[in-house]
């Protein structure tokens, strides 16, 4: 045993863990990210690779750079009582965004609140078995507007 034979998983422990599903696997991504101090878009790409963890009660992501050093993780757990519980990490930016998501149609919305308390909303759409595009917006006034923060392609390198 050791740490990462104890973390990663190879399937769901349930059926309501699906919902990840079509994500397990490693996605290479064109990233574009809006700077609100600038108001300019920066390309870039990045590697995103997700996981079941935790006897499949999870699944957990990397984003990684292209030198391959990691950026972020996302820890999404299964909670009978609640549903989805989500998590962020981005200790480079020292973000932490926790959040809820939930099927909307053939999408997956989350919703939640990033460090400096404003409203997110991301999205994962167009989803099939060898790509899917992810949008992230944010509201600087509790939800009454939204800006168009980041958006992402993502192709399938392997399952």
């Amino acid at each position: 045993m050791g740490f990462a034979s104890d973390l990663l998983a190879a399937e769901p422990a349930s059926h309501e863990l699906e919902l990840f599903a079509p994500f397990i696997g490693s996605w290479r991504v064109r990233n574009s990210l809006y700077s609100e101090a600038t108001r300019e878009w920066t390309k870039s790409e990045l590697d995103w690779s997700f996981s079941w963890i935790i006897g499949g009660r999870g699944v957990q992501d990397v984003l990684a750079d292209d030198d391959g050093e990691a950026i972020g993780t996302t820890v999404r757990t299964w909670d009978a009582r609640v549903g989805w519980r989500v998590v962020w990490f981005c200790p480079r930016a020292a973000e932490h965004v926790v959040l809820s998501a939930e099927a909307d149609g053939e999408d997956i919305r989350l919703q939640g609140v990033q460090a400096d308390g404003r409203m997110v909303t991301w999205m994962f759409h167009d989803v099939t078995s060898e790509s899917f595009e992810w949008d992230g917006w944010c509201s600087n006034d509790g939800g009454d507007t939204w800006w168009h923060e980041q958006h992402m392609d993502a192709h399938l390198l392997e399952r």
